[in-house]
């Protein structure tokens, strides 16, 4: 089984795991968890109802209770675990992987994301090396729908922006369950119907291609700002007036205005190790402190409680918010976004140059490369540019990230996929450029041919 990931359980189903796999982790997940009922939600692929079936087999066959949501968002699991005292919720999703994918995340007690550092890496163990032997007292599946409680929730963000034209897209994905009873048809929808087999795009905004539809359609419809969900709703990401795609690090910057008009002051807030030097400089107006750790929800999430943290966010679109159990949410950072894209435009100022505004940097955005050689590879690049320039700081918990006065460059494993990910940002694209070109040199020796 290969489907075990540093955040998550992932993988191509019936390939990397299958139905009996499915079955012993529910069986195995109430013990490990220390719990007799284990909050249960999917998502609409097509494989996730099969999914379902095992994972409450499994958790009925060990004697504890499926609470089940239904089809769900996953921040919709993670506030039903906080909001109701769940001590384990899984939600079976693959998030903005292909159709032919599907996997779980899991959570323990106040929606606390398990790792594999934290808890799978004893459900696999579990999986390999024991066999269940179902009890003779049973569990029992009850429905438990809360969505109009989860709605009522989400509405107290919900901001006035009838000055605003939207173009949004939903990817066919989890969050039309809730987007339409939040902000009725005023914006305008694209692919809007759940279907599990994403036949418009595939349910990941990071990928130049899925967005061609909603860069046309904000041109076409003059829209202020174009919206894009991933499959299960937990991000989002956002194109500007003139259908640029804008870094979600930015974003991070853009919620600032938000929690400042409520009163915020002196908060603590949260990036990753990917971020622009820019969120950090522009926190300074909020008299905000940027906090910098490790990309993933099983890192942030924690990270953000342990500090005391507002909100924070990350490159590939995840939101943190105090507020929802230290949880990501997509629509709550949606229906923020919104709020400050409709205070801004009444003074005059478009989303595109609110970013510009935040940021006067260039930067590379993800490279990912192919590599066996990894740690090598990485060493090579600290080497190289360390010692052509002394660093003004370097991090060295989740690959590297070295700043410069002029530029600063990261390079990580991924946790989820076989590549060697590197991003640099310069004061200047002719820098910028030519840094890119040297790191491609300095790693070609380390990739898979």
């Amino acid at each position: 089984m290969g489907a075990f990931k540093a955040y998550d359980i992932r993988g191509v189903y019936n390939i990397d795991f299958t139905k009996e796999d499915a079955y012993k982790i529910g069986f195995f997940l109430p013990e490990l968890l220390n719990t007799s009922k284990v909050l249960v939600g999917r998502d609409v692929r097509t494989s996730s109802p099969e999914i379902y079936e095992y994972i409450t087999m499994g958790i009925t066959d060990a004697g504890a209770d499926v609470f089940d949501l239904g089809l769900a968002t996953t921040p919709y699991v993670y506030w039903a675990t906080a909001k109701y005292n769940f001590d384990a919720s899984v939600q079976t999703t693959a998030s903005h992987n292909a159709k032919q994918y599907n996997g779980m995340k899991i959570s323990r007690s106040n929606a606390i994301p398990v790792g594999y550092d934290n808890g799978l890496h004893l459900v696999e163990q579990r999986i390999k090396s024991d066999t269940p032997i179902p009890v003779q007292s049973k569990g029992k599946i009850h429905a438990f729908d809360k969505q109009n409680e989860y709605i009522a929730f989400l509405k107290t963000y919900t901001p006035d922006f009838s000055n605003l034209k939207v173009s949004l897209d939903c990817s066919n994905g989890m969050v039309s369950l809730f987007i339409k009873q939040l902000l009725g048809e005023h914006p305008s929808y694209l692919f809007f119907e759940l279907d599990g087999t994403f036949p418009n795009h595939e349910a990941n905004p990071l990928v130049e291609a899925n967005l061609t539809a909603l860069k046309a359609h904000v041109l076409e419809n003059n829209s202020d700002l174009g919206i894009i969900f991933d499959g299960d709703a937990d991000r989002v990401m956002f194109l500007d007036e003139n259908a640029r795609f804008i870094s979600p690090d930015l974003i991070i910057a853009v919620l600032a205005h938000y929690f400042h008009d409520k009163g915020f002051e002196d908060a603590e807030v949260l990036q990753d190790i990917r971020s622009s030097k820019a969120v950090g400089e522009y926190m300074q107006r909020f008299h905000y402190n940027i906090n910098t750790w490790r990309v993933g929800r099983a890192y942030a999430a924690p990270k953000l409680k342990e500090i005391g943290g507002l909100f924070g966010g990350e490159y590939a679109g995840h939101y943190y918010f105090k507020d929802f159990f230290y949880s990501d949410s997509g629509i709550l950072a949606c229906l923020m976004v919104l709020d400050v894209s409709a205070k801004m435009k009444k003074k005059g100022i478009s989303f595109s140059a609110l970013i510009r505004d935040i940021s006067p940097y260039f930067s590379s955005g993800e490279l990912n490369y192919t590599s066996d050689k990894k740690q090598q590879a990485m060493d090579a690049l600290v080497h190289y540019f360390s010692s052509k320039e002394k660093p003004t700081s370097t991090m060295d918990f989740d690959g590297y990230r070295l700043d410069f006065e002029h530029w600063w460059f990261n390079v990580r494993p991924s946790n989820t996929e076989p590549y060697l990910r590197f991003i640099a940002e310069a004061n200047s694209e002719n820098q910028l450029s030519t840094i890119i070109e040297k790191a491609h040199e300095i790693l070609q020796p380390f990739l898979n041919s």
